[in-house]
This record gives structure tokens, sequence and C-alpha cells, in this order.
């Protein structure tokens, strides 16, 4: 399973492709928003910054402006994939970005029916929000699970992409119902790392070693 990073913030970005285990990057109009910048610049930045797959969601709500909106959107860089709404203007967009050889990441999506959908439009990916069915009191992991079955028992292309993850364990979960992707803030992604006993671990490893250089020290 890739990890992906959920973020418009490009120092966000550096640190965790720092550690050499970023997939890609999801990004949608509100975390845009929250960097108080040109879109196109915040965009292009991170485009340069990342080699994986990075998401840029269209904002029009009509099929043909959000087709053009792809369509530019696309041209930035090689590694766009645009994000269209799971609606039916979505849909249609999205069939006519596949088909001119645009990868689409259909997004908002919450259920086994509408992942389908999203599939048999030939989705790159599809983004199940699984925090936010847990918020109406669904089982989110539930629908996670059924939407990897569906696209194994089917033999669908389209990778699915667990999204509104908010602690470690959604993303363990994830990975052990299927999922290809998993994208997370980078609050959550930095508790990926963290345990207790490492931290004591390495804390007795290296009073150890500090007592052996000054043994030595004494030695000599």
């Amino acid at each position: 399973m890739k990890l992906f990073l959920d973020t418009a913030n490009i120092e966000e970005i550096r640190e965790i492709n720092r550690w050499g285990v970023l997939g890609g990057v999801t990004t949608n109009p509100s975390l845009v928003a929250k960097e108080a910048d040109d879109p196109a610049r915040v965009w292009k930045e991170i485009l340069s910054a990342v080699e994986g797959p990075i998401s840029l969601e269209t904002t029009e709500l009509e099929a043909e402006p959000m087709f053009e909106q792809g369509v530019e959107l696309s041209q930035m860089a090689p590694n766009a994939v645009v994000k269209v709404p799971m609606t039916p203007n979505g849909l249609v967009a999205g069939k006519r970005l596949v088909a001119d050889g645009i990868r689409i990441n259909v997004t908002l999506v919450f259920s086994p029916a509408q992942a389908i959908l999203a599939a048999e439009v030939g989705a790159f990916i599809v983004s199940p929000f699984l925090g936010r069915i847990d918020d109406v009191a669904s089982d989110g992991m539930e629908a996670l699970r059924k939407i990897c079955d569906i696209y194994e028992i089917q033999g669908y292309e389209t990778q699915v992409l667990a999204a509104s993850l908010r602690h470690p364990m959604h993303i363990v979960d994830a990975a052990l119902a299927g999922a290809d992707i998993a994208t997370m803030p980078f609050g959550v992604f930095t508790q990926l790392v963290k345990h207790p006993l490492t931290d004591v671990g390495l804390d007795k490893f290296l009073q150890d070693w500090k007592s052996l250089k000054e043994e030595l020290e004494k030695g000599a």
C-alpha cells in the first residue's frame, strides 16, 4: 500500500518526502486555500517536489467547464491527476477526461455503489472517505473492505485510495482491507513513526554507548 500525504503545504511535503516513503499527494480546494497563495503556484511547487501522483481537484460544478478545467490541470505536469466529484456531472466530465488519456481521481465517495460507478468510467483512483462515513454513524472501514472485495471480484483496475484517515490504526486497517493507497494529514503521518518503546530503546543504546566511551577514555 502506497502512502500519500493529504496537504498543500510544501514544507510538510518536503519533510515526509525526505523520509523516502512518500508515494504521492492529495490536495483539495480547502487545503489549497489554507496556503493563502496562488493555487497554480502551489500546485506547480508540489508537482515538482514529488515524483508520484499529485491529485488536483476541479472546482467547477457543470460537466463542460469541469472537463475544461480538468484538461488544464492535467497539463501542469505528467504526474498530475485530476480529481472530479462523485456526481452525475463529475462522472460525465471524468469519462471524457479518461477518453482523452487523462488520469482521474473520483473523490467524495461514501459507498460501494458509488465506487462501482467510479470504476465503470475508468477512474485511475477512487477515494472513499472513511472518517466522514464514521461521522454519520456508519462503518467506514467496512465500506472500504466491500469496495476492495468488489474491485477484486470484478477485476477493476481502479486503485482504491483510503481517505479521511484520522489515526495510525486507520492506516493499518486500510492496509489489511486491501487498499492500494492511504492518504493522511501530516500529523497522522508523523504518528506512524512514533512508538514509546522505540524512544526508550534508543535512549538505552545511547547511554550504553556513552558509558563505553567513558570507560575507554579512563583506560587510556
